[in-house]
């Protein structure tokens, strides 16, 4: 099964908390603080990879995690990083985070790679807190969750040129002609059920991969008939080959199938309207002679078409088609992308923009306070400890929980949730 789209859950690895200990041996009895760093959390890496096809295992598995770090230990030892997921996907993926629409990376070559959920950092241990006044701290920092987020997998196809039209134009059946691909061919509408690629060795020119996309209608930008889901693999194509049935046999007249085509292209993307595009008539064998196809070639080139006139079946007009289909990709090179990819910061995660933010709300005469940074706090605390519990409010002061409590009117005796620990204030 073809599958080009698919919907999947990221969660990096949390960062290990940070190790509680005291140095203890025969002859050092206060060697104080030694509790190690705790470890990072494990990314989640897309990478590409020539083996792949299609993103058919992302359907059957959607949350993907990666490990997280360990406590850091006794004796300065830092907990173990966790691993990073190396999730494998075909060349020719493009990652988009679900939330914002945004392309986060584009994975077009074999091998190439991408961190696209970044693992928490590791939380210091307790030899990091030690102060002349605070020679012995029983707390340690809390590792910082790792990213979570909802991407969007989408198999664009690698092809050099695009063969567009209408179903039943001929396209699979050029297709199979000038490559080696054996494409199901019927006269039927939609036989093309997936996109189909073919590599072309033509004459002693380099080879080029060419994709069959199937058969678009009206309305294709908006979904009707799935024209949506296939127009995304013409999407990296340097050259579009328009192919029309120039012997109208199913009753269509060839020069409405192009423009409704070319407005589909420009509904759905304005850059991709825009790619160099020939135009086929085909099926001339079909007619007792060429006199009206003549016509509708000089009703296209008056638009600024180059116009060919062939056979696929019969292979007529096909050495002059493909030859200048060759020169043309050379005159064309690299072309802009369709779309835009986010730049994306590679260094440790480390979501400082979110370390001050925190809201309060008042649920039946308690004040429950969440943010990002309070569960990492509450994991550094020890509420048997008065050091720690020192620490423990001068975070929240330094944050400026307090200020907000008091403008919401708290008084002492109120009560106050931070995540599951609840407590009352007093000033």
């Amino acid at each position: 099964m073809f599958i080009d789209k698919a919907e999947i859950i990221l969660i990096a690895g949390n960062g290990g908390h940070g190790g509680v200990s005291f140095r203890r041996e025969k002859y050092v009895p206060m060697g104080g603080p030694d509790g190690g760093h705790g470890g990072h959390g494990g990314n989640i890496v897309f990478m590409a990879d020539q083996g792949y096809r299609t993103l058919m295992e992302f359907k059957y598995k959607r949350k993907h995690k990666a490990d997280s770090g360990e406590m850091g230990t006794g004796g300065r030892s830092a907990g173990k990083s966790g691993s990073d997921l190396i999730i494998k996907v075909p060349v020719g993926t493009i990652v988009k985070d679900k939330e914002t629409g945004q392309v986060l990376c584009d994975l077009s070559k074999d091998g190439q790679k991408f961190t696209v959920a970044q693992g928490g950092r590791g939380g210091r241990g307790n030899m990091d807190f030690a102060t002349p006044t605070r020679q012995a701290p029983r707390f340690a920092q809390g590792g910082i969750k790792g990213e979570e987020k909802t991407v969007i997998l989408e198999l664009k196809l690698l092809a050099d040129v695009g063969l567009i039209g209408f179903p039943n134009v001929g396209k699979s059946t050029l297709l199979s002609v000038v490559t080696k691909a054996r494409p199901k061919i019927a006269n039927y509408h939609f036989t093309t059920l997936i996109p189909n690629l073919g590599v072309v060795e033509w004459r002693d020119y380099k080879t080029f991969v060419i994709a069959d996309i199937p058969g678009l209608i009206e309305g294709a930008h908006e979904g009707t008939g799935l024209g949506d889901q296939f127009l995304r693999h013409v999407e990296r194509t340097k050259l579009l080959v328009h192919l029309l049935d120039a012997s109208g046999s199913e009753g269509r007249d060839p020069l409405e199938d192009f423009n409704a085509i070319n407005y589909e292209l420009e509904k759905y993307n304005k850059k991709l309207a825009q790619r160099v595009q020939i135009v086929v008539l085909n099926k001339v064998d079909l007619l007792p002679d060429l006199e009206d196809v003549e016509v509708l070639k000089t009703k296209l080139e008056a638009l600024g078409y180059e116009v060919f006139i062939i056979s696929a079946v019969t292979g007529l007009g096909l050495d002059k088609l493909m030859s200048r289909v060759v020169l043309l990709l050379d005159e064309i090179g690299e072309v802009e992308p369709i779309f835009d990819i986010e730049a994306v910061d590679e260094t440790l995660y480390t979501p400082e923009f979110k370390e001050n933010q925190f809201t309060i709300e008042k649920i039946d005469n308690v004040f429950v306070v969440e943010g990002a940074f309070l569960e990492r706090l509450i994991n550094s605390v020890n509420f048997e400890d008065l050091d720690s519990i020192g620490f423990f409010q001068k975070v929240l002061k330094d944050k400026g929980v307090f200020v907000e409590l008091e403008a919401m009117g708290i008084k002492d005796e109120d009560y106050v949730r931070l995540h599951e620990v609840e407590f009352e204030y007093f000033k």
